[in-house]
């Protein structure tokens, strides 16, 4: 479903985004190689002929891989990536990562009069796909909770949870992967968050406990004080009627008398 509004056309799309994770590291002859399998066996996918034939596919270059943008079938990024997946089993050198999410995109005609697509259907797919490692096949919520209603997707779809990404912004992502496709490692970025909130946790536990030891010092010296006080304080006041009892000194000359001083 699309509206027409302020001369730009907006639509639902369903986003698959691919890139190879390294590339930046790869000579400039190794990059573009692996990119041109990468379109290779992208191109040869079903569902990319499918849409591509129907004129309802948007490519879009991203340098390091690409994004893919279908028009009308939200399980069509899903099925893409399940076969790229596939595929790419015999290509190990082809490390690629994918995210997928359906969200609002806008068409524009860029520099070079060709059609292109933004909008945050684009940019969510993107940082879906940030969160993965190589393998991974990362889907937003959003997605996930369509897919699930059918049972071919439903016991695959591994919930990971909340993760931020960039700007802050907070996305809830799922992982998929099955005994032949996806990457089912936790990925890094969500293990490094964890930690980082297990050690957040772990310094309240103990900033908590030195409190409670702090209070509980503080609590037993203030007891302490007033009760040596008021003993003291009794200590020193004597009744003005009061005895004093010194000790018996025998004075016999019979010493083994003695015993009747300590008596007494």
């Amino acid at each position: 479903m699309s509206t027409e509004q302020s001369g730009l056309r907006f639509e639902i799309g369903h986003v698959l985004f691919i890139d190879i994770v390294g590339y930046s590291r790869l000579l400039i002859t190794e990059q573009s190689e692996l990119l041109r399998k990468l379109t290779a066996t992208i191109v040869k996918t079903e569902q990319f002929r499918i849409a591509e034939a129907e004129h309802k596919l948007v490519r879009l270059p991203t340098g390091d891989g690409m994004a893919l943008v279908f028009r009308d079938n939200p399980e069509a990024p899903a099925r893409c990536a399940v076969e790229v997946g596939m595929r790419l089993k015999s290509q190990p050198e082809l490390r690629v990562r994918m995210g997928i999410h359906s969200g609002p995109v806008n068409e524009v005609v860029d520099v070079n009069g060709r059609t292109n697509i933004t909008g945050a259907g684009i940019n969510i797919a993107q940082r879906v796909m940030d969160c993965g490692d190589a393998g991974h096949i990362l889907l937003s919520k959003r997605v996930a909770d369509d897919l699930e209603q059918y049972p071919q997707w439903r016991e695959h779809l591994h919930e990971l949870g909340q993760v931020e990404v960039k700007h802050g912004v907070k996305i809830d992502v799922v992982n998929f992967y099955n005994n032949d496709v996806g990457n089912a490692k936790l990925p890094a970025k969500l293990k490094a968050g964890r930690l980082a909130v297990t050690r957040r946790r772990k310094r309240i536990v103990i900033g908590a406990a030195l409190l409670v030891a702090i209070a509980s010092s503080i609590g037993l010296w203030t007891l302490f004080h007033r009760s040596f006080s008021s003993t003291a304080k009794g200590a020193l006041q004597i009744s003005d009627k009061s005895i004093a009892v010194l000790p018996f000194e025998n004075l016999s000359a019979e010493k083994e008398n003695a015993y009747f001083a300590d008596g007494v």
